[in-house]
């Protein structure tokens, strides 16, 4: 699976969607009960049972294959094959009843991720990438948008309060340079960079089932993402995330996240 992946595993993924974006529309817009997590992060019910429905298949159709949940943490392999699972990215909108959340799913090998899916179940949105593939929107081609200048771009980062001490600092050394900064989405903004109607996000703090899913979509579609020092993303990467529809903008803003005057 070095090149291309087996279209077995891309059938199998929106299989793992399609049952985690049922179990997620049953609670949609209903009062469903919030837990915080140790982490003061919240989870749902629904959260729960996407993940135990995707966990559940894949341990059907691939026993072999590791499993890294964010709601049900990590089964080892036997193999090189790991699947990523993040059943609702943005539960604090899905809590608030905004369809700009998404269920991220990702199939790694060696620790790279090779297959991603970015699902919003209520609006029926998916995006999908695979490696040897264009990415696609509900079933058609995409393509990130030129974008010559980084005065020309549209950033979106999910929460400023996200950033903190030195990452903070560097996010207001970028966000001035642009054309504009929207606030939001989540996942739903890469699925948007992907389909070339935003420029650039960044993002700190993430965990590696919050940005696996988006590798293989942004990279299909013909944009870059990285960390913030321009490393390829793979599992246990520090969560700093930077993506951009055209290199240059993603030159740039790596430039001055790093304290370049650029």
């Amino acid at each position: 699976m070095a090149d291309i992946c087996p279209q077995d595993y891309i059938d199998f993924a929106h299989a793992l969607a399609d049952a985690s974006g049922e179990a997620i529309r049953r609670h949609f817009r209903t009062p469903v009960p919030v837990e915080d997590k140790a982490d003061a992060s919240p989870v749902t019910v629904a959260d729960r049972e996407a993940e135990s429905a995707m966990r559940a298949m894949i341990a059907e159709r691939y026993p072999s294959h590791g499993i890294v949940g964010e709601e049900y943490g990590n089964r080892g392999g036997k193999g090189a094959d790991v699947w990523v699972l993040d059943p609702i990215d943005g539960t604090r909108a899905f809590i608030a009843g905004k369809p700009i959340f998404g269920t991220l799913i990702a199939l790694l090998r060696d620790g790279r991720p090779v297959l991603g899916i970015i699902d919003q179940p209520v609006l029926r949105e998916r995006w999908i990438g695979a490696a040897g593939t264009a990415s696609r929107f509900c079933g058609d081609p995409i393509r990130t948008r030129s974008c010559a200048g980084i005065d020309r771009a549209i950033l979106n980062t999910t929460s400023p309060d996200l950033f903190h001490g030195a990452d903070r600092e560097a996010f207001r050394r970028l966000s001035p340079r642009v054309r504009s900064t929207l606030y939001g989405g989540d996942c739903y903004a890469y699925g948007l960079l992907a389909a070339g109607h935003i420029d650039l996000v960044v993002e700190a703090g993430l965990k590696t089932y919050d940005y696996c899913a988006l590798v293989p979509v942004v990279e299909g579609a013909g944009g870059c993402i990285s960390d913030w020092e321009g490393n390829a993303l793979r599992a246990g990467s520090d969560g700093r995330v930077i993506a951009a529809g055209d290199r240059r903008v993603h030159a740039v803003a790596l430039e001055l996240l790093s304290g370049g005057t650029n």
